[in-house]
């Protein structure tokens, strides 16, 4: 897949997702891609490595969040592997201060290389190598007005741990497969003093793979 392929096919998945980005976010994207599939003869850092699914599967499903980070100044990606829906989500957004977070030493490594590379937009942006465990002091990381992670583990769990990385007026954001309906997202948030904010479910624009996302907030004392 040549650069002009790619940013007519992000450009269309975009659209098709409702999320707008840079006209420099294309060629960037592509390079992203570059290193990824690298790095990744080395290290084992994803399964995808179809030029067309980075694109839709890593890539458009990171800026498909990009409506629930609006607003907000600071993210924190637990369990970030990759770099995914971190990278995206700098790139598309430069204000975003993004810290990505994960247990694995190698993939942290990558992340690293990958933020240094001169014009990719990534810097400022931080990897940390450590598990997160709901001790952001002792664990060195940031309390982030988003919260988010793709992937990571089922959603009770993911609720129990995330808000410790709340900043004030924060919303913890999860990644999902299949919809689950809003009654089960409210009993789950209900029951860790958490309210749900938002939640839509949309497909993949290539694959019609089902995703949904949800963001939660602390319940008001």
């Amino acid at each position: 897949m040549d650069n002009s392929r790619f940013a007519d096919q992000l450009r269309r998945g975009c659209e098709a997702l409702g999320v707008g980005v840079g006209e420099d976010v294309p060629e960037r994207l592509y390079r992203l891609m570059g290193e990824l599939l690298k790095w990744n003869a080395k290290v084992n850092l994803t399964a995808i490595t179809a030029p067309e699914e980075v694109l839709e599967k890593h890539f458009l499903d990171s800026l498909a969040v990009l409506p629930e980070v609006e607003g907000a100044t600071s993210v924190l990606d637990v369990g970030a592997g990759a770099g995914f829906p971190g990278l995206p989500l700098k790139m598309a957004r430069a204000g975003l201060s993004v810290t990505m977070v994960d247990a694995v030493g190698k993939k942290v490594g990558y992340l690293k290389a990958v933020v240094a590379v001169p014009g990719l937009g990534l810097g400022g942006t931080k990897a940390v190598h450590t598990r997160a465990e709901g001790r952001p002091e002792a664990e060195g990381l940031p309390r982030a007005e988003r919260v988010l992670a793709r992937a990571f583990m089922d959603l009770p769990d993911w609720l129990d741990l995330a808000p410790a990385y709340l900043a004030p007026g924060g919303h913890v954001v999860a990644m999902l497969g299949k919809a689950l309906g809003e009654e089960a997202l409210r009993e789950e948030a209900g029951k860790r003093g958490l309210e749900l904010v938002s939640a839509r479910a949309y497909r993949l624009p290539f694959s019609q793979a089902e995703r949904q996302v949800a963001a939660f907030k602390k319940r008001a004392e």
